[in-house]
This record gives C-alpha cells, structure tokens and sequence, in this order.
C-alpha cells in the first residue's frame, strides 16, 4: 500500500522514481502535483523549466526522499 502523502498521486516509491526517470512524465507530473497543492506560480514555473534543471533535481530527491524537489511555496 502506498504511504499517503508520498508525491505522484500517493504511488509507491519504486513506481514514482520510474516516472521520475522519465522526463516528460516527471515534468507534467511535477506540474500537476503543484497545482493540486494549490501552488499555482509553483506549478508555471515546473511547466516552464520542467526539462532542465528541475528535471535532475526532481528525480534526485525523489530518489532520496520520495517526494519532489519544493523550491517555492507560492
């Protein structure tokens, strides 16, 4: 069973760090995560920048810590 308040959608750990693998998922997943937080500037920003350094970021601490990097809470 998958821990609640993990990132993409509450999916276990192994499954969110494939996706995170996978750039174009990593970025519309980032996104929609963001703005199910109710992080709108947060969530523009991921679909602006989602293919640079976001990317590489994201998929480090979602390898580390199980959740997406958060640099804004706007």
């Amino acid at each position: 069973m998958a821990k609640k308040g993990r990132d993409y959608f509450g999916l276990s750990r192994i499954v969110s760090i494939i996706l995170a693998i996978i750039p174009f998922t990593a970025w519309i997943l980032g996104a929609i995560t963001r703005f199910k937080e109710g992080k709108l500037v947060a969530g523009l920003i991921r679909l602006v920048f989602g293919f640079t350094i976001v990317w590489i970021l994201d998929l480090i601490f979602m390898i580390v810590k199980g959740r997406i990097m958060r640099l804004l809470n706007i």
